[in-house]
């Protein structure tokens, strides 16, 4: 009769070196990915802009915040600039997506914005090119984004918007209120899409503010709530300068769990 052989159990040791190279690659991976949401982060905020254009009658401001356990960083986007003609235009945006790969991506639809604009002056010819110039790129990602642009001669806001969330304001006379501005699909996705433009008149003193998802939006608070959030913040400070209020909207993402990047345009408008 043959003799069965005891089963052989890892030793002490044998169990302290798979731990210790376990521990290791699991430390490994975890500076890997601490190095790439630094990388995004620092690439995110080299690329936008360090200063907003200002008129007499229209002022503007910007904040930018990573999502607060910063995992969900890179994509979200601000701008502003001059155009040729007088006017100005700013735009507001979210690529889909994060990582480097999403901050890198942001900054060629934030050029290729700057480019497009300044030989059409129109909203919704700008973000028609813009769409049409991303698809040529074949990448796998898109953005959503809101476009405008302000004539000083007639206060003239002009605004196209490609699946973004729709823009707030509020005045001092008391009213305020969602803007119900049609819009297209997202940047990137369907080629020859067009982009409809909705045309605000900037009458008497005020705020017309655009946010990105990550301010009004969390796992458990739908961007209705987020969004009526921040025309409640319009409404009780729409004195305040634009920093300070821009500073003040980014608290809402707190509200939402800020689990996204976030970012606030506000412009402030006065006779």
């Amino acid at each position: 009769m043959s003799r069965r052989r005891p089963a052989s159990h890892p030793s002490a040791d044998d169990l302290l070196t798979e731990l210790g190279r376990l521990t290791a690659q699991a430390l490994e991976q975890a500076e890997l990915q601490q190095a790439r949401v630094e990388l995004a982060e620092a690439l995110q905020r080299e690329l936008l802009p360090s200063a907003l254009p200002q008129l007499p009658g229209l002022r503007a401001a910007a904040r930018y915040a990573p999502a607060r356990h910063g995992l969900s960083i890179g994509g979200d986007w601000y701008d502003g600039f001059r155009l040729p003609d007088g006017s100005v235009a700013f735009s507001l945006g979210d690529v889909q997506g994060h990582d480097v790969e999403a901050a890198a991506f942001m900054g060629q639809v934030r050029v290729g914005l700057r480019a497009v604009a300044t030989m059409a002056a129109d909203p919704g010819e700008v973000l028609d090119r813009a769409n049409d110039l991303l698809i040529s790129l074949d990448s796998r990602l898109f953005a959503t984004c809101s476009f405008l642009r302000y004539d000083p001669t007639n206060r003239d806001l002009a605004h196209a918007r490609a699946g973004h969330v729709p823009p707030v304001w509020a005045n001092t006379d008391g009213r305020w209120g969602h803007c119900t501005d049609e819009g297209g699909p997202p940047l990137g996705v369907l080629p020859g899409e067009k982009y409809p433009v909705t045309h605000h008149r900037l009458a008497g003193s005020g705020v017309f503010v655009l946010v990105t998802d990550g301010v009004i939006e969390g796992p458990a608070f739908p961007i209705e709530a987020g969004l009526d959030r921040v025309a409640a913040v319009l409404r009780a400070r729409v004195a305040d300068e634009p920093g300070e209020l821009a500073t003040e909207l980014l608290r809402v993402a707190d509200l939402t769990g800020h689990t996204d990047d976030a970012a606030v345009l506000v412009l402030r408008y006065d006779d």
